[in-house]
């Protein structure tokens, strides 16, 4: 007889929202978990970097508070108590969601989960991992003590993923950190070059470029945020340039070396050259954190990348096993590994469920920040869509100059003949808060029409995604219309 009804292995947004969901559904639960609860989200990435980022937002108002009228003599900052109060946010948040796992009758089972079987794993003491102690987080490092054989029914994988890691001379040097060594740096490095200007590296790049580090951006795409519409990454570029972060597009990094105190960092491309740098943090993606879990002996297969494919609800190859969020590949987002999580729980309970994948929002946490659902515009053309693009400038709302930050821009991309809204693409502030209409719009196969037809609050911010449907139907109000021809 099975130990539970369900095992789920990982602890992160979507391993402990699917272990809450299963539990609610009357399934016994386990959980096994190595390090605190929350994952990488809450513990190495989406809570803790914005926090930082919240303290060096209040730097910059700070900062520029004479424009509003404001007076702030002897502006310093406390970098060990940024990263205290970062600390304490997360003990805070990871601790709750121990909490909520107890209040929903799930048993958390400490320790690396290895399969002994597809529906069998054995738990072993796990390495240290001093995330509130400053210094990198290292992997878990199963010993042979302490080992507990757990049964389930079903079992659900949710390990997640670790940065990966940059095949070039020089890439294991000191001072080479990951996003998760950044957490380690006690100081602000002086001088500082991100390899990578997706969403990790241009957060960090945006975060150290604030507290006054020297700071390089070298990206091998066109733009920064590649996977973004394309206005989207080029006005960041512009953005950074003009604040002072140095952007290398179509550059790659060919090799790191130590150089005196510091390192020397080679870059080819157009223009090849060498950067110093105190500290070289790479942001160039994430890679499955499957290593040590035993697939092959519960017979569950990856694809070429080491991610595990699964169908539309969840399930592996192997019956009865099912994996979530990160280490399935579709999209490496904490917000998707949740509703995977959910769906998951759900198929297992008996009880319908899906997700649609074609409507997932993502957010960057720069200034100004970036966030973005459905399809960018050359996307909806690729897939053969005939299409207007809209775009409204936030220069344009009342809200955004009494704020105090109306660069930027919302673009809505439309079906020409129905104006069906396939894609919307914002770069400003509040930008992570807007595009919930986006998504809204999405699902409900909103169009222009509705969307301009429907009463927004003003002075907000929100007018934006109103205001730009009414561009993409030819009525602008608050911008000129387009010169006739």
């Amino acid at each position: 007889m099975p130990e539970f009804d369900l095992l789920v292995i990982g602890g992160g947004p979507g391993g402990y929202v699917a272990a809450i969901r299963a539990a609610q559904r009357g399934l016994n639960v386990g959980l096994v978990e190595k390090e605190r609860p929350g994952g990488v989200c809450l513990n190495w990435g989406c809570i803790p970097t914005k926090a930082m980022l919240r303290s060096a937002e209040v730097f910059h108002t700070v900062a520029h508070a004479a424009d509003f009228g404001i007076y702030a003599d002897n502006l310093r900052f406390d970098y060990a108590a940024v990263r205290q109060r970062k600390d304490g946010i997360v003990k805070e948040l990871t601790d709750g969601v121990a909490g909520l796992l107890k209040a929903n009758g799930v048993t958390i089972i400490e320790g690396h989960a290895r399969f002994t079987s597809a529906t069998t794993v054995e738990v072993v003491e796990a390495g240290p991992s001093p995330i509130f102690e400053g210094g990198p987080r290292y992997a878990a490092a199963p010993t042979a003590t302490a080992v507990r054989t757990v049964s389930a029914k079903d079992v659900i994988v949710a390990t997640g993923s670790v940065p990966a890691v940059l095949p070039i001379p020089g890439a294991d040097l000191p001072g080479v950190i990951t996003s998760d060594g950044a957490f380690g740096l006690t100081e602000v490095p002086k001088r500082l070059v991100v390899i990578g200007g997706s969403a990790v590296g241009a957060e960090w790049a945006n975060l150290f470029h604030e507290f006054g580090a020297d700071v390089t951006v070298v990206e091998m795409q066109d733009r920064l945020v590649p996977l973004e519409d394309k206005e989207i990454g080029t006005a960041l570029v512009r953005s950074f340039t003009k604040r002072g972060i140095a952007v290398l597009t179509g550059a790659t990094v060919t090799a790191i070396a130590e150089a005196g105190n510091g390192l020397t960092v080679t870059v080819g491309g157009a223009k090849p050259q060498e950067l110093p740098a105190d500290v070289v943090l790479v942001g160039v993606g994430r890679r499955p954190n499957t290593a040590e879990l035993g697939l092959d002996v519960a017979g569950i297969d990856t694809d070429a990348r080491g991610f595990i494919p699964v169908d539309e609800h969840l399930r592996t190859g192997v019956e009865h096993v099912y994996a979530i969020g990160d280490v399935t590949g579709k999209a490496l987002l904490a917000h998707v590994a949740s509703h995977q999580g959910l769906v998951a729980a759900d198929t297992i309970a008996g009880h319908a469920a899906h997700i649609d994948y074609n409507v997932i929002p993502a957010a960057t946490f720069t200034h100004p920040e970036i966030a973005s659902v459905g399809l960018t515009e050359d996307a909806a053309k690729a897939a053969g869509h005939d299409i207007v693009a809209a775009k409204f400038p936030f220069a344009a709302l009342g809200r955004a100059k009494s704020f105090g930050d109306q660069e930027g821009f919302l673009k809505i991309v439309a079906g020409k003949q129905h104006g069906e809204v396939l894609g919307v693409h914002i770069i400003g502030p509040s930008a992570s808060d807007l595009i919930t209409e986006g998504a809204l719009a999405i699902s409900l196969e909103a169009t222009l029409d509705e969307l301009a037809e429907t009463i927004h609050a003003h002075p907000t911010l929100g007018e934006i995604g109103m205001e730009a449907a009414l561009v993409g139907l030819g009525l602008p109000v608050h911008v000129a219309p387009p010169r006739k021809r």
